[in-house]
């Protein structure tokens, strides 16, 4: 490649984008670079993530005119779409088929001269790693439970243990293989998968055996109602299970002896995965599960949650950013198990790791800041609920209890202080009934054009009405009762309500004593909720230990 100097300046743009403007795959772009001297060097990023000048990317893409021809793989992917449609994994899986040696007589003749065409420019490897990146893409968009978001498998890649290099890896819901090949990257790795969608195991073997993986086997068939594994256990078991799933066998399982922390409802089915996984793990080994984050705190598996963590067992629970899964839009968390070694005591493990990036960009750092992170001791969790959300925990473990308590209760004296002085003074009238012999309907005064309902309440319309004073009065038990249908629902703007005629300087000093209650009434409903603020604050660091009796 040849040494060209990148824009200072101007915006950009990644491998991926350029692959969008020019209509082709990431691989594509990756072959750019290795075969055309002049493509434009690396402008910024990381060797692995590298970076572009958008300006020097589209020069060079309009001299080689790749902005403005459809490119052989796009071709490929629209003759595949219009022949397979839906099934378009089990078309990956064809021309995978063909470039690995099979005989071509499956593949519609379009689709095989393309492969024929485009494999004397590409390596096979390439054209199916290819093919996969932008069947992943469409996925994304359609949602697929045959593909683990490049998300989910980075963030189960970084948190996987390490391994020895002869490990043994399995996946017991592999899809297409995109999370079990991402993990296993070593070679000499063991590898076993099995998927219930023939065709996307298919596809995932092919693609293993295009990569050169002998080490790698998978098969199909229902994992939990056909295990094809029963004697396999691994030292690292990943797995991102279909979620949400009540039909995955329960009646025909009920007395399956994976069930060893709990029979699972038909509502958790994820927590029949966890225990199948768990089920085909070493002494000492790993399993890393991809949940739906409402697993760690729906009532129906609290049983199941409370007996992982009596067992210690259950290691971290890491709650991912928002929009790591594509497949669904729900929550997720990762929760990592490890089963006990051979010569391990019992007392070895004492907390739970608690993990919330749940504020962390989806596509940032996957390491924790410091309040992002707490060591939960077991006891805590096995409380009624057995919550095992990684959030409700990290609130109550940073929660500034002191300051809360402080602050709350400096603003109530203040509130307290400030009550007497919105008391009005008020002097002795003409007693009960003396305000009643002059009186006019709110009716009246509608008709008149001096009242108006713009608002939720009645306001004067006119210089000869005060709205404090009106709104005061409509206040009153006994328009309240005025103003209270059949059914006991109250209307403020009560048109049968009567108030007293007066000039309007009397109106406005009646009315400013009105005022002046509302701001009692007010002032009393922020003592009244302050009261609860502190006593709740106080309560609760009294008994986590944050807080404790003064001398």
């Amino acid at each position: 490649m040849t040494e060209k100097a990148a824009s200072p300046v101007g915006p950009l743009v990644t491998g991926s984008e350029i692959a969008r403007l020019a209509g082709v795959t990431r691989a594509a772009v990756s072959n750019w670079r290795r075969r055309y001297g002049d493509f434009p060097a690396q402008a910024g990023g990381a060797v692995n993530s590298p970076l572009y000048a958008l300006a020097d990317v589209q020069a060079w893409l309009d001299k080689q005119r790749k902005g403005q021809e459809v490119s052989p793989e796009v071709e490929l992917w629209q003759a595949m779409r219009a022949a397979y449609g839906e099934q378009m994994i089990a078309g990956l899986a064809d021309v995978a088929g063909m470039l690995a040696g099979a005989q071509a007589s499956e593949l519609p003749d379009d689709v095989s001269s393309r492969v024929r065409t485009l494999a004397g420019t590409e390596a096979p490897v390439d054209i199916v790693n290819g093919l996969t990146e932008r069947f992943m893409d469409s996925a994304r968009r359609a949602g697929s439970e045959q593909v683990t978001s490049e998300r989910v498998v980075r963030a189960v890649c970084h948190f996987a243990p390490e391994l020895p290099s002869n490990a043994t890896i399995f996946d017991p819901a592999c899809g297409i293989g995109v999370l079990l090949l991402a993990v296993a990257t070593e070679a000499g790795t063991v590898c076993r998968g099995q998927e219930i969608d023939a065709d996307s195991a298919r596809f995932a073997q092919l693609r293993a055996d295009l990569l050169e993986r002998s080490d790698v086997r998978i098969v199909a068939g229902d994992s939990l109602r056909a295990d094809e594994w029963q004697d396999l256990t691994a030292d690292l078991v990943v797995c991102d299970p279909p979620a949400g799933v009540t039909e995955w066998g329960r009646e025909e399982l009920l007395l399956d002896s994976r069930w060893e922390l709990g029979t699972p409802s038909k509502a958790e089915g994820e927590l029949a995965w966890l225990q199948h996984a768990y089920a085909h793990t070493e002494p000492g080994g790993h399993v890393l599960m991809v949940m739906p984050a409402s697993v760690a705190y729906r009532k129906a598996g609290r049983r199941i949650r409370a007996e992982v963590v009596r067992r210690g067992i259950l290691r971290q629970v890491i709650a991912l950013p928002s929009g790591t899964a594509t497949s669904h839009a729900l929550p997720v968390h990762l929760w990592c198990l490890q089963r006990p070694g051979i010569t391990a005591s019992p007392e070895t493990n004492h907390t739970v790791r608690m993990v919330d990036l749940t504020d962390n960009s989806p596509d940032g750092s996957l390491e924790p800041r410091p309040d992002q992170v707490a060591d939960v001791p077991l006891i805590e969790l096995l409380d009624d609920t057995v919550d095992l959300s990684p959030g409700s925990r990290l609130r109550v473990l940073h929660r500034d209890y002191p300051g809360e308590y402080a602050t709350l209760r400096r603003e109530l004296e203040d509130q307290i202080r400030r009550l007497a002085a919105l008391l009005p003074e008020l002097a002795p009238g003409g007693g009960p009934g003396s305000l009643d012999g002059a009186t006019t309907s709110v009716a009246d005064l509608a008709r008149a054009g001096l009242v108006t309902y713009d608002g939720p309440e009645p306001v004067s319309a006119s210089e000869q009405l005060d709205t404090d004073y009106l709104q005061g009065f409509l206040r009153s038990s006994v328009n309240a009762r005025r103003s209270t249908s059949a059914s006991g629902t109250y209307r403020l703007d009560g048109r049968g309500s009567r108030i007293p005629r007066m000039g309007i300087d009397d109106q406005r000093r009646y009315g400013s004593a009105f005022r002046a209650l509302s701001a009692f009434e007010e002032g009393m409903r922020k003592v009244d909720e302050l009261s609860r603020q502190l006593a709740d604050v106080a309560r609760d660091g009294l008994a986590t230990g944050a807080l404790a009796p003064g001398e």
